[in-house]
């Protein structure tokens, strides 16, 4: 097997790799974020509400489960805020929900702002569209994560802003949930969230909110693509709150930990390595770090390519080989993103998934990227 790429010939691996199911894992909390599959027969432009193949987004997550992750649900993997209104987000939550009672699967699911829409709103409007968020998340049964707002961070005007708001949330929280804090690389609009865009300054007001309601903030989900400020932050964390790493750069050795800690995992980027990922931890469950470290850092080559600037357009690879991996029939995304990356970055995705051997089959990659290079006018 050969396949003509715009930059010469490469020749795809024959087989896959063989990545085994399994329980739960034991060392780590693991989530994938898990993207949203699109209906490709509906009659929607991308300003249209999303339309969502249900059969095929909930099959996706039940692939997740059976290799032991979380899902972490609505989250921006899964377009939130770039095609994924709350109405659509609100019927995901409550679908994965029942979907994970169903299955045992572990979940967690993005509560946010976004129903404000563009113009965001006041400080009580913020406080209010967070608390209807948060109501459903809960009633659903499923974990919530506090998702950074875009509509807090036009609004708050001091750092007090921002302890007020999530003060009164946690207050409120039935159960210890899981903040987020997304750096602007993944959504510009959230430049100087926590009321700085002085990192340091950031940092401790993120703290003073955990510290205020220890009992009540089961971890915080990090992703500023910044390994050592990770580090600092987690050792700085009361007893019992867990470090999520969002760091899509170096998430191996910062789940490896030092003697100091280490971080769980919510990563936008264990959603196409889901089987893998979950293998790897499953060898570092038996305390073999060199073992976990020798099949989760060759993916790392791939991730930063996803994840390249601009960042926030990710989501197009991801869907890209969950589209030449047969998890669904077609690439077409939510708001028309599939065309959101060029032809040669998706190749090279391509390249390095089919070198991970993260295709079940090959030969179906092989065939679905030769169709989308003559989509682009490749001749073989």
């Amino acid at each position: 097997m050969t396949i003509r790429l715009p930059h010469g010939v490469y020749e795809p691996r024959n087989e896959p790799a063989v990545f085994a199911g399994g329980a739960a894992l034991a060392s780590r909390t693991v989530f994938s974020a898990a993207h949203v599959v699109a209906d490709p027969y509906a009659d929607a432009s991308p300003d249209s509400p999303a339309a969502v193949d249900w059969d095929a987004t909930l099959a996706f997550r039940r692939h997740l489960w059976s290799h032991g992750l979380g899902v972490a649900e609505a989250m921006d993997t899964a377009q939130r805020g770039m095609g994924l209104d709350w109405a659509g987000a609100a019927e995901l939550i409550r679908r994965s929900a029942a979907e994970a009672k169903a299955v045992g699967g572990l979940i967690a699911c993005g509560a946010g702002t976004d129903q404000l829409g563009p113009g965001g709103g006041s400080l009580t409007q913020v406080r209010a569209a967070y608390e209807e968020q948060l109501a459903l998340v809960e009633d659903s049964g499923a974990q919530a994560i506090l998702m950074a707002s875009r509509a807090l961070a036009s609004a708050a005007r001091t750092s007090d802003d921002y302890l007020s708001v999530y003060s009164h949330l946690l207050r409120q929280a039935s159960g210890p949930v899981i903040l987020h804090w997304l750096g602007p690389m993944f959504d510009p609009v959230l430049e100087g969230y926590w009321g700085s865009s002085d990192l340091d300054a950031a940092t401790s007001v993120l703290l003073d909110v955990v510290a205020a309601h220890p009992d009540k903030v089961d971890g915080i989900k990090i992703s500023l693509l910044d390994a050592q400020r990770e580090a600092d932050l987690r050792r700085r964390l009361p007893q019992g709150v867990r470090c999520y790493t969002g760091d899509d750069f170096n998430y191996p050795g910062l789940i490896a930990g030092d003697e100091r800690g280490f971080s769980h995992a919510l990563l936008g980027i264990f959603d196409p390595l889901g089987p893998l990922a979950a293998q790897a931890v499953r060898i570092l469950d038996t305390g073999d770090v060199a073992g976990f470290r020798r099949l989760l850092d060759p993916t790392v080559e791939l991730s930063r390519h996803l994840f390249e600037a601009p960042t926030r357009f990710y989501k197009t690879g991801v869907v890209l080989l969950a589209w030449l991996a047969g998890h669904q029939s077609h690439f077409t995304m939510v708001g028309g993103l599939q065309s959101a990356r060029s032809l040669p970055h998706m190749c090279r995705a391509y390249e390095l998934a089919d070198g991970l051997g993260l295709f079940p089959d090959p030969g179906l990659a092989e065939t679905r990227m030769k169709s989308l290079l003559t989509m682009y006018g490749v001749a073989e």
